[in-house]
């Protein structure tokens, strides 16, 4: 069975899309941000969690657990984080753009740095972060010449996400370059988005797996809809029905699929956090969940509209 992790896009930065996050932020100024985010880290240790996952463009979410991880020196945690977005919100909840992409090898060269500087001994995995096909990171043979020797001399594993409706095709790209022999690829990990909303990632993610990649599922509560914040009547009584709380539900099934390394928590504070962890206790038996899933163009329509608050 897979096992939780607990990913910082929610606490590093004022803003997100997710609903209600505004909500669980009394200051957004850096300093409370950062007790807030060392809560959220301690909890998440002391229930088990040790896959930590951030990224560049996560507002300060690496330097909030840069300074956890000084502070705590746990010589355990498995720390993921990626390069290819700027964070560019300068620290306002509505910022025209919140971040900006570009997976060029110049930015490559900038943001490895950076997240070395700030992460040392413990980044352990580092990610192209929302891999497509209009970027063509995943045919820019210098770059990924350049992930190859990463991963060769300093044994950091290399990973890349994914997102959106062209998710199978570019798992299946992933895919190939995971093929062949260990020492000659390139990718040990791949990131998707799949929850019961969104399942036409699932074949892919299992192909990738059966081929010794390590999965890391994000967005399992589909952007706060499948929590107690969203208005999805059925999914809502499913929960009631089996008396647990909608996002432990979500992420308990997750859990749950052949494909799953990990799955990680969204939490940015330690109440939503604790409600996560009962994931791990989830039964979902015959529950009819798969009925509820969408067509992946109405998926990413609808998660496109919510705001960042």
């Amino acid at each position: 069975m897979a096992v939780l992790g607990l990913g910082l896009a929610a606490l590093g930065r004022p803003g997100y899309s997710t609903l209600g996050h505004a909500g669980d932020f009394p200051s957004t100024d850096p300093a409370d941000m950062e007790r807030q985010a060392h809560a959220v880290l301690d909890c998440a240790y002391a229930n088990g969690i040790r896959h930590i996952d951030t990224a560049r463009s996560y507002g300060r979410g690496e330097q909030f657990l840069a300074s956890w991880l000084q502070k705590r020196k746990p010589q355990d945690v498995f720390v993921s984080s990626k390069w290819g977005y700027r964070y560019t919100a300068d620290w306002q909840r509505t910022a025209a753009v919140h971040e900006v992409k570009e997976h060029s090898l110049e930015h490559f060269e900038q943001q490895w740095a950076e997240s070395k500087a700030i992460l040392g001994p413990w980044l352990k995995l580092y990610q192209i972060h929302s891999a497509t096909f209009e970027s063509e990171v995943l045919d820019d043979s210098d770059i990924l010449l350049r992930l190859f020797r990463l991963r060769k001399e300093t044994g950091v594993k290399i990973g890349a996400t994914v997102t959106g409706v062209k998710q199978p095709a570019l798992l299946h790209r992933i895919y190939m370059l995971i093929s062949g022999e260990e020492e000659d690829q390139i990718f040990d990990w791949v990131q998707a988005t799949w929850n019961v909303l969104l399942q036409h990632a699932g074949g892919a993610l299992l192909a990738a797996h059966s081929n010794s990649a390590n999965v890391i599922i994000k967005e399992a509560l589909a952007g706060g809809r499948l929590s107690s914040r969203g208005n999805h009547a059925r999914w809502l009584e499913m929960a009631a029905d089996l008396r647990v709380t909608p996002d432990a539900l979500a992420l308990g099934i997750a859990l749950e699929q052949p494909f799953a390394d990990v799955v990680l928590s969204g939490a940015a504070t330690v109440a939503q956090l604790e409600s996560n962890l009962k994931a791990r206790e989830v039964k979902a038996g015959s529950l009819p969940w798969r009925e509820l899933e969408e067509d992946p163009e109405v998926y990413w329509a609808t998660r496109a509209k919510l705001p960042w608050t």
